[in-house]
């Protein structure tokens, strides 16, 4: 049976070069990822900072794209150890066993989270559980399989990895894996990188296209938001003189003009230009503590982030506003029109649109 996959490109040197490289990109997409849902789930005592502005739209197009430009590498290291998962007798030992166990759920966990996060970036969700729930938990079972499979295959990883390929086939054959990754990266990375743009034709999503050439994820038909009439703003909680602010009002305010990027939690991110009134200037005249917990609410009536949590690093920052235009033109409706939340270091799902009320506690 094992005769059946034999070919002169396998060894164990080119195994462990394929895996030393999946480790690496495992290790980028894991730190990432774990920096991706704690700034959008922070613990109580975790305050991320709001600065650098462009950190979370680094790392999440790193997750992404890294995620993306990983599957041939996968699949290449899946081909080379292929004729391993077929060994007989399957279980030599209870070690080897629970070894083997390990290889399972590293395999099968690493299958699950390509695909599942392909399928997520295309909006595509053909299964009953939640995605955040399930890719966040399996991303421990993977890394921790992983770090027990290096464990254990130490002596073959550190004998093959650092040594010369003398096969000029083999060779080859890692060249062209590694092309294939970076070719793979080369047109996806425009999404996040606006030079590579015109580039990106496999990108999920064309960083161009949008209402006022902004992407946007979930329109205001879809969040029922259409019609606003009758606006008003309120600043209510802890605050010493709770405010009731009316649209035309917020345009009286002193405007502030900033450039920040919007980057979605699928990998893409634009920087624009926003116009608007600084949150810590209202929080200041509502007479809200400089510690205080800030939560924005959106007229969206249902949704998961139809409100956010904004803590004191972030609403103290100038950069922070309510916005009420983008780009020198007043906000479309699917950007969020009246105001929106735009913050720097945060990710999409955050920058709250349709924001009807902050309130301080």
């Amino acid at each position: 049976m094992i005769a059946r996959f034999t070919s002169a490109l396998r060894s164990e040197q080119v195994a462990a070069k394929l895996g030393l490289w999946l480790g690496v990109s495992f290790t980028v997409a894991f730190a990432t990822g774990l920096f991706s849902h704690f700034l959008q789930h922070p613990p109580a005592w975790l305050l991320w900072p709001s600065r650098p502005v462009n950190l979370y739209r680094v790392t999440q197009g790193l997750h992404v794209v890294g995620g993306i430009a990983t599957v041939p590498l996968l699949l290449a290291k899946l081909w080379a150890v292929y004729p391993k998962l077929w060994q007989w007798p399957p279980l030599r030992s209870a070690g080897h066993g629970i070894e083997r166990l390990f290889v399972l759920v590293l395999v099968g966990g690493a299958l699950f989270q390509l695909v599942t996060g392909l399928l997520n970036i295309a909006y595509v969700y053909p299964w009953p559980f939640g995605f955040l729930q399930a890719h966040y938990w399996t991303a421990y079972l993977v890394y921790g399989a992983l770090v027990i499979h290096v464990a254990t295959e130490w002596a073959k990883i550190r004998k093959g990895a650092w040594t010369r390929v003398e096969s000029q086939d083999r060779r080859r054959f890692l060249w062209t894996v590694a092309a294939a990754c970076g070719l793979t990266a080369l047109v996806t990375a425009g999404e996040t990188l606006t030079p590579l743009e015109r580039l990106a034709v496999l990108a999920p999503r064309d960083p161009r296209a949008g209402p006022q050439g902004v992407p946007v994820n979930r329109s205001a038909a879809a969040a029922g938001v259409e019609r606003v009439s009758g606006y008003r703003l309120t600043v209510t909680g802890a605050v010493r003189t709770p405010l009731f602010l009316g649209y035309a009002d917020l345009l009286r305010l002193p405007q502030h003009t900033v450039r920040l990027p919007i980057a979605c939690v699928e990998g893409w991110s634009v920087e624009c230009e926003w116009t608007g009134v600084r949150l810590r200037d209202l929080l200041a005249a509502a007479g809200a503590a400089p510690g205080a917990l800030v939560t924005v609410e959106s007229l969206e009536r249902a949704g998961y982030y139809r409100s956010s949590e904004v803590r004191p690093p972030h609403w103290n920052d100038p950069l922070t506003l309510l916005a009420l235009k983008l780009n020198a033109r007043t906000l479309d409706p699917d950007h969020g029109y009246p105001v929106r939340l735009i913050a720097p270091n945060r990710p999409g799902v955050q920058q709250t649109k349709w924001v009807s009320e902050v309130r301080v506690s």
